[in-house]
C-alpha cells in the first residue's frame, strides 16, 4: 500500500506543472486585454496621485488660509479651573497665568461653572491665537495675544422677550409633544404649575389631548434661553377644558369666568409620579400579609424626590412611627390635617410649629417604616376623619370683582383670538408679538405621557 502511494507522486507532480502554466497564461492574457482597454479609451482615468502632506499650497489661497478661524470646542469639566484649560490650549507657566490674569479682569474666574463653552482659534504655527468663553447667561469673553501681550474685553447677550402661540396635541410625554410641537420641553412644567390646582399630570393626562398656550419666548442674542411667563392656556382633556389666564399684575391665574385657579389644596404632594394605591377601607398589605384599611394614596417616586405641603398650615409632627417610617404632619385652617408618610429625610426647618406655605418642599420621599419600596402614602383627615385625598373638594380664593369682569373678558377674548389664529397678539407689558407663529398639531407615537406613565 505504501509503495503505490510512492508510485502516484511523480505523476502528481508532473499533471500540478503544466496547470500552474496554464493558470499563469490566463492572468497574463486577461490582464494585458485590461491594460489594451485602457490604452485605447479616448477617456483614461488617471491612476490617484499619492497624497503629500508637505505639498506646497498655491501662493494665492496661502495667504487666505491663514486668515480662516477654525475653532476648536472645547466645555470646562467639572473641578477644572481656567489657568488648567489654558495648558490644554499650549500655553504653560507665565503665559498661562498671564492670559488666565486677562480674562480676570473681565470676569469672575471662580462664577465659572462646569458646562461652560470654550472656543480656541490657533496661528498656522499651532500656537494660541485667541480665545473666547460664554459666561453663563450674561455675556460672552473674548482674549487675544496682540504687541505679545494678551487682551480681553465682553460682550453681554442681548436679552429679548417675544411672545408665542403654541398649538400641539398629547401623544406621548407632554414634553416630547411640545417640541414636537415646536415648542421648548421646559414649558410642560410651567403648564404644570398652573394647572396644578385642577389637573393632575400623574394621572389626567390622554392621549389625544389638545393644548394652547401664548408664552415668553425669553432670548439671549436672538437664540432660546429659557421660558418667561405664561400668558394665556387651554387644555382640552378628554372633553373637559381647563382654561388658565394671567390679567393681574400679581400673577394670579384666573379660569374662562374669572375665578381664581387656586385652591386650598394641591391635587398631588409630588409634581411628576404614579399612583400605585389607592384610598380602600379593604386593602392587602403588601407587608404585613393582611387586609386593613388604607386611608391615603401611594405615589410611587424614586427616594429622594421632594415632597410639597399641599396647603398652608402648621406643622404638627416631623419624627419617627412605627408603620409609617418618618412622618409628617401639617394642620390647615377648616379642620383639616395632612400626614406624608415613609419619608427619607425631612427638609431644613420643618418642626413642630413650623408655619408651611403650600408648595413649600417640606421632605423627601423615602422607604422607612412599613413599606415594601419607596414611595409617598398621602393621607388627609377633616374633623378626624380619613377622607380619600382624590376625592377633596378644594375652596377656592377670592374671583375678580363683578366690576372689573367686563375688562377681563375683553382680555380673555384677545388671546382666544391668538390661539385660533397662531398668531400671538400684541400686550403691553409683555416682550414683542413673534413675527412667525408656532402652530402646528403634534401626535408622536411614544406610548408614555410621562415618565412612569401609563397611557390610558
Amino acid at each position: 500500500m505504501q509503495s503505490t502511494r510512492v508510485k502516484l507522486v511523480p505523476h502528481v507532480l508532473r499533471l500540478a506543472l503544466p496547470l500552474g502554466l496554464i493558470l499563469l497564461a490566463a492572468v497574463l492574457f486577461f490582464g494585458t486585454h485590461s491594460l489594451e482597454a485602457f490604452n485605447k479609451s479616448p477617456f483614461p482615468l488617471p491612476p490617484t496621485p499619492r497624497f503629500n502632506a508637505h505639498t506646497t499650497l498655491p501662493t494665492e489661497a496661502t495667504a487666505r488660509l491663514r486668515e480662516a478661524r477654525v475653532p476648536v470646542e472645547l466645555t470646562l469639566r467639572r473641578g477644572e479651573t481656567v489657568p488648567q484649560l489654558l495648558e490644554k490650549l499650549g500655553l504653560h507657566g507665565q503665559e498661562a497665568r498671564a492670559a488666565a490674569n486677562t480674562l480676570a479682569e473681565r470676569v469672575d474666574l471662580r462664577a465659572l461653572k462646569a458646562g461652560n463653552q470654550c472656543s480656541a482659534f490657533f496661528n498656522p504655527d499651532s500656537t494660541l491665537a485667541s480665545f473666547e468663553m460664554v459666561v453663563g447667561s450674561t455675556g460672552r469673553v473674548a482674549m487675544a495675544k496682540s504687541g505679545g501681550r494678551w487682551t480681553a474685553s465682553f460682550q453681554p447677550f442681548q436679552r429679548t422677550a417675544e411672545l408665542r402661540v403654541l398649538r400641539g396635541q398629547l401623544g406621548g410625554p407632554l414634553e416630547a409633544s411640545i417640541r414636537d410641537a415646536g415648542g421648548p420641553g421646559e414649558l410642560a412644567y410651567r403648564m404644570a404649575d398652573i394647572l396644578q390646582w385642577d389637573l393632575d399630570f400623574a394621572r389626567d393626562l390622554r392621549h389625544g389631548d389638545r393644548f394652547d398656550v401664548l408664552y415668553e419666548d425669553l432670548l439671549l442674542d436672538g437664540e432660546h434661553h429659557d421660558v418667561g411667563r405664561i400668558v394665556g392656556l387651554v387644555y382640552d382633556n378628554q372633553g373637559r377644558r381647563h382654561e388658565a389666564y394671567r390679567w393681574d399684575e400679581s400673577g394670579t391665574y384666573y379660569d374662562g369666568e374669572g375665578r381664581p385657579l387656586r385652591k386650598m389644596f394641591l391635587r398631588s404632594p409630588l409634581r411628576y409620579s404614579r399612583i400605585t394605591s389607592l384610598f380602600s377601607q379593604h386593602r392587602f398589605h403588601p407587608v404585613l400579609k393582611a387586609y386593613r384599611p388604607h386611608y391615603g394614596v401611594d405615589y410611587g417616586a424614586p427616594v429622594g424626590t421632594p415632597v410639597e405641603v399641599t396647603a398652608n398650615g402648621e406643622v404638627l409632627f416631623a419624627g419617627w412611627d412605627r408603620g409609617g417610617g418618618n412622618v409628617v404632619k401639617v394642620r390647615h385652617a377648616g379642620g383639616y390635617v395632612t400626614a406624608y408618610l415613609h419619608l427619607s429625610r425631612f427638609a431644613a426647618g420643618i418642626r413642630p410649629g413650623a408655619r408651611v406655605r403650600q408648595g413649600e418642599v417640606i421632605a423627601y420621599t423615602g422607604a422607612t417604616g412599613l413599606a415594601s419600596g419607596p414611595h409617598l402614602d398621602y393621607r388627609v383627615k377633616h374633623d378626624d376623619e380619613w377622607i380619600d385625598p382624590l376625592t377633596l373638594k378644594s375652596v377656592r380664593d377670592e374671583p375678580i370683582p363683578t366690576y372689573k369682569l367686563a375688562a377681563f373678558r375683553s382680555w380673555r377674548n384677545g388671546l382666544l383670538a391668538g390661539f385660533a389664529t397662531g398668531v400671538a397678539p400684541d400686550l403691553p407689558g409683555f416682550g414683542r408679538a413673534a413675527r412667525h407663529a408656532v402652530a402646528t398639531l403634534a401626535t408622536p407615537a411614544d406610548t408614555s405621557l410621562r415618565p412612569g406613565a401609563v397611557a390610558r
